[in-house]
């Protein structure tokens, strides 16, 4: 009883605020089943760690003392110590990408690179609201619409918002088809967006599809070469994937190992999710940054497009530029989607996949050459 009535005296309203946004991020992912892999162990997490004298992060026990708890273990083995999890999570994302659409169109990797624009953005803004370089660099790359990008970045500078930017880059993913036909709809006109695009891709052997992720790992890592565990780890998923000989490993990756990752990792990041460091201005003011990441993205990306269409007989839908965001496959659905509403015999689809997967290594790429210039330049 005496437990009870400490455990109940001990309740803070901001502890009380952060059930409510735990419930809220539990009814998105059951009655709006946006994210639902990451936004309800998110938001359950948010609870069990804003319960006064959590046993989820720290335990007394008989004998030992004090000892981490279950999620704090987590947090601390699994992000802060190697950033095991997202990185691993990288893997069953490259297992489920097909290369194909891109390998057979190589400009929409320009579609892909545009649409990171909002990235470096942000970072002014973030450092013009007064954030610490290194805070505004981690809030300004929830702009490649990648979760465990985002978390990798934040954890490796050791940003003061993990908790925070994690909340905001995963819920603006789920977010995606209400944010961008809105972005996309401002800067593109009726007549642009029933541009008529015949998808005649050409053949792409298994030769190219297997050397295609060993390349661009080595590339990657030549370039930026901390961007070789982002990228890389990606590229051997897809491996996997395209060579033919892993079909079971590729299924699993795709599916159980992909999944229980996630899950894992959702719960995990609520560690950081406690009531003291998320209730302030500065997690509004990131909301709002991030927002400002994903619409500056999708327009960056529709914009290089009609640039294009200045030069080009054959015209572009300026939309498969928006589709330049990471988060695959749900931005090319979005545009899939509003190619049907302009016009219903005009399909997008596999046009956006090229675009939206290109996003996907484009944003990895971001994250490590962010990660190689960052430290030189907080010197």
């Amino acid at each position: 009883m005496d437990f009870l009535i400490q455990g109940i005296t001990a309740i803070t309203w901001q502890q009380v605020l952060m059930w409510g946004i735990g419930g809220l991020l539990i009814y998105l992912a059951i009655c709006k089943d946006l994210e639902p892999a990451l936004l309800l162990p998110m938001g359950f997490g948010a609870i069990l760690v804003n319960i006064p004298f959590s046993g989820v992060l720290h335990q007394t026990l008989v004998g030992i003392g004090d000892v981490n708890g279950i999620i704090e273990w987590l947090f601390e083995v699994g992000i802060e110590a190697a950033e095991v999890l997202p990185l691993l999570l990288f893997i069953g994302i490259g297992a489920m990408i097909d290369f194909g659409p891109l390998l057979s169109n190589p400009k929409l990797f320009l579609f892909g690179a545009a649409a990171q624009f909002g990235i470096f953005v942000t970072v002014v803004f973030a450092s013009m609201l007064g954030f610490d370089f290194k805070d505004a660099v981690s809030i300004g790359i929830i702009g490649a619409a990648d979760g465990p990008t985002s978390l990798l970045v934040s954890q490796v500078l050791k940003s003061n918002y993990i908790g925070t930017i994690a909340v905001v880059a995963y819920s603006y993913m789920a977010l995606v088809p209400i944010i961008q036909p809105i972005a996309i709809k401002l800067v593109t006109t009726k007549k642009e967006r029933r541009i008529k695009m015949p998808y005649n891709p050409k053949s792409v052997s298994q030769t190219t599809r297997v050397l295609f992720p060993i390349v661009v790992s080595i590339i990657a890592g030549l370039v930026a070469p901390a961007s070789v565990a982002l990228v890389g780890f990606l590229m051997f998923g897809n491996l996997i994937r395209e060579c033919g000989v892993l079909k079971s490993l590729s299924e699993t990756a795709q599916k159980e190992f992909a999944n229980i990752i996630t899950l894992v990792l959702g719960i995990t990041i609520s560690a950081t999710m406690r009531a003291e460091s998320m209730i302030s201005v500065q997690t509004l003011m990131i909301m709002g940054l991030g927002l400002l990441a994903f619409v500056f993205d999708t327009i960056s990306g529709v914009l290089v497009a009609k640039i294009f269409n200045l030069f080009l007989k054959e015209k572009i839908n300026p939309m498969i530029g928006g589709a330049g965001i990471s988060a695959f496959p749900m931005s090319a659905r979005v545009v899939q989607k509003l190619g049907l509403e302009e016009d219903k015999h005009n399909f997008l689809l596999m046009h956006a996949i090229g675009t939206n997967v290109s996003g996907q290594i484009a944003s990895v790429i971001a994250g490590g050459v962010i990660l190689s210039l960052v430290p030189t330049l907080i010197r």
